[in-house]
């Protein structure tokens, strides 16, 4: 008896109906010949309700709910779970489920509704977006079935308790990995470079199709064959291409929803995936006030696995990034000439001042490409009208900060450093069209 006055719970359609009881009970104040009806009315409600409460609580297990959840979650990407429901009453069920869902993604009113044949078993899908690393813990799960009357419902506790580690972006990774394969990464916004001269290597000769340079025509190979074949070149392979990600407190500014951290994170995997699909190697520095960890360049298949588990526990540090620590660092432990790509935040000149001497001694042994973020919400207040004073001040502020970032891409420029000023959503994007550029060029 507890446990029926424990999970039971009346619907909306009741309280509807004791309205309308209400209301005859006071129309018959002032027609007491109308009396009978709302008593009437009353009796029968509590037979409809009786009635229902035998329909709902008749035998047990007259419902099975399970949740469906992968083994881990892409940060930033809507993440698929399923409710697999079967109905096991004799009647048709009107169900509202209510997923108990992680803590960090405050969802207060999460809720599905569903409705299932005697016998029918259904799968219901939802998507969950999380905005940070880290565990997930998922709760029980809540189902409330009401029978055909509506007028009651019985809850059901399934505990589905589970913890879903959620990692960098690996769905984002295999989207550009796709592309990288089937050849269509300019689908995904990444630009066709055109390559200068041959710093590649030689891999074959084959026939000339059209639109081969007709400056790799192989003379000799076209006299023996009477047909024009070209040599055909292939990137250099097995270079050396380092994330070196800054996690000092100017990454944890949040654009939509992520750290500039994550968005870091999630390139820096989606980088590395790519780089090792075009057969060199991916190695992952990670630095605030110290050096944090550095996992060396390797172009073996289990480097990816390395790398996103690496990236899995990084978290930022709320303190001065120290760019000294990082090259001494990179001078002692990486020795081979090496592409590293620096994910960094510059809001103003004199901040880059400050790190520049270290950034310059780098770039005297590696190639270095610094890549560090717009602000997007300040380049909204640009496009709206300025009308008081205050908003002319705040407009001029906004393209004063906008007018610093250039400013410092042209200080890199000026000593040679390579640079990317992206929006954080761009940023894979942006960081593969760089890559791409350096490799078809031999900048490496």
């Amino acid at each position: 008896m507890i446990g029926l006055w424990k999970n039971l719970y009346l619907r909306p359609r009741f309280f509807i109906c004791l309205t309308a009881i209400v209301v005859l009970f006071v129309a018959a104040y002032f027609w007491p010949q109308i009396f009978f009806l709302p008593k009437l009315a009353v009796f029968t409600l509590t037979l409809l309700t009786l009635v229902d409460i035998f329909f709902c609580f008749r035998g047990k297990g007259a419902l099975a709910a399970q949740r469906d959840t992968p083994e881990r979650f892409s940060n930033g990407d809507e993440n698929l779970v399923k409710l697999r429901v079967q109905n096991r009453y004799p009647f048709t069920a009107v169900l509202q489920i209510i997923d108990e869902l992680p803590v960090q993604l405050q969802a207060r009113t999460f809720a599905l509704d569903a409705t299932l044949k005697a016998g029918e078993e259904k799968i219901l899908r939802y998507t969950i977006k999380p905005v940070e690393r880290g565990e997930y813990a998922f709760g029980t799960l809540n189902v409330y079935a009401s029978s055909p009357l509506g007028l009651v419902s019985k809850r059901y506790k399934f505990t589905q308790e589970v913890v879903v580690p959620v990692y960098p972006s690996f769905l984002q990774m295999r989207k550009y990995e796709l592309y990288a394969i089937s050849n269509r990464l300019t689908e995904a916004g990444v630009k066709k470079i055109r390559r200068v001269g041959h710093a590649m290597e030689f891999e074959q000769i084959r026939k000339y199709v059209r639109g081969d340079d007709y400056r790799t025509l192989n003379w000799k190979a076209t006299a023996r064959k009477s047909e024009f074949m070209v040599n055909h070149y292939e990137d250099e392979k097995s270079q050396q291409v380092y994330s070196c990600i800054d996690m000092g407190r100017v990454m944890e500014m949040p654009f939509g929803g992520m750290s500039l951290l994550d968005y870091a994170i999630n390139a820096s995997l989606v980088i590395s995936n790519i780089a090792l699909h075009k057969q060199d190697k991916a190695g992952i520095i990670t630095f605030a006030h110290k050096l944090e960890a550095i996992l060396p360049a390797d172009g073996r298949s289990a480097q990816l696995e390395r790398i996103m588990q690496l990236l899995y526990g990084q978290k930022t540090e709320f303190m001065e990034s120290n760019f000294e620590a990082l090259c001494a660092a990179i001078m002692q432990k990486i020795n081979h000439r090496s592409l590293l790509l620096l994910f960094t935040n510059f809001e103003t000149p004199s901040a880059l001042q400050r790190q520049l001497p270290y950034l310059r001694k780098i770039a005297r042994r590696h190639l270095v490409v610094t890549i560090f973020f717009e602000n997007d919400e300040i380049k909204q207040a640009l496009h709206k009208p300025a009308n008081t004073t205050e908003e002319i001040y705040l407009k001029a502020i906004a393209e004063n900060f906008l007018l610093e970032k250039k400013q410092i891409v042209k200080e890199l420029q000026r000593y040679g450093l390579q640079a990317i000023l992206t929006a954080p959503q761009l940023l894979s994007v942006q960081t593969i069209n760089k890559y791409l550029e350096i490799k078809a060029r031999g900048m490496l």
